[in-house]
């Protein structure tokens, strides 16, 4: 049964940042393979992987749902299926340590509830082989009333250092309780800090937040972005991967 790590939060708080030094903590210390699912419709967790992507579930629905308007025929007689079951299997990206699924924008009208349950369906069956799955998901709380993330371990709600951050977490933590979803364990990671969260941490824990630390801003993090380095990269005396390894260390 894999141990499953999700990450939530409202836009630009550092979710796939910190998915991908998670990928990397549990690479390094040999609890892989890793199953990496991007659940956001804008995928980028690859790009903090270091990997290209060659095809995402969302482009493979539409093939596929081209494939049957067309009356084309399938191959060696599948059924449209187990066609998709094959296309899925060969869209995972393989890395070292790791295995990569992206769900991708899907194209059309209502596509991204089909995409999701799509997903979630492929996440389900693909982590019986891998110890370890660790799920980015899309920015704000829709993946949450879609049900993209369920049956997970440990839920990080990660904020950026403000106070709309901290009620976008709190709003996070209560929708996770409304819709009964099965989370074992949350908290929630302060991100990207520049001075003393004290007060910040205080707002959380009048929230009944569940708090796993604050991070300190990192530069090097800006500065890989802009010249597109990967994060997987960065050195082993990076502040945020050191505090955040510590993080880790404590909790998986």
């Amino acid at each position: 049964m894999s141990y499953i790590i999700a990450f939530a939060g409202k836009g630009g708080t550092g979710k796939t940042t910190l998915s991908a030094l998670t990928i990397r903590f549990l690479i390094e210390n040999r609890r892989g393979p890793v199953l990496a699912v991007d659940a956001d419709s804008n995928s980028c967790l690859n790009e903090a992987l270091g990997v290209q992507v060659h095809a995402t579930v969302g482009r493979l629905r539409e093939e596929s749902l081209q494939t049957i308007r067309a009356g084309e025929e399938r191959p060696g007689g599948m059924s449209m299926e187990q066609l998709f079951d094959y296309k899925i299997q060969q869209s995972l990206i393989e890395a070292k340590g790791f295995d990569l699924l992206v769900m991708g924008r899907p194209e059309g009208p209502g596509c991204y509830c089909a995409a999701n349950n799509i997903i979630r369906k492929y996440t389900d069956r693909l982590s019986e082989h891998y110890p370890y799955v660790v799920i980015d998901n899309e920015a704000g709380m829709e993946h949450l009333s879609r049900r993209t993330t369920h049956n997970v371990d440990i839920l990080f709600i990660v904020s950026d250092a403000t106070k709309k951050g901290i009620l976008t977490a709190r709003r996070i933590n209560e929708l996770v309780d409304e819709l009964k979803l099965e989370v074992k364990q949350r908290y929630l990671i302060i991100n990207r800090v520049q001075e003393d969260p004290s007060s910040l941490i205080n707002l959380a824990k009048e929230y009944g937040l569940n708090i796993a630390g604050a991070l300190l801003d990192d530069p090097l993090i800006g500065e890989y972005d802009l010249k597109g380095i990967p994060v997987m990269e960065l050195p082993e005396d990076s502040r945020l991967l050191r505090n955040f390894y510590d993080i880790l260390n404590s909790l998986l």
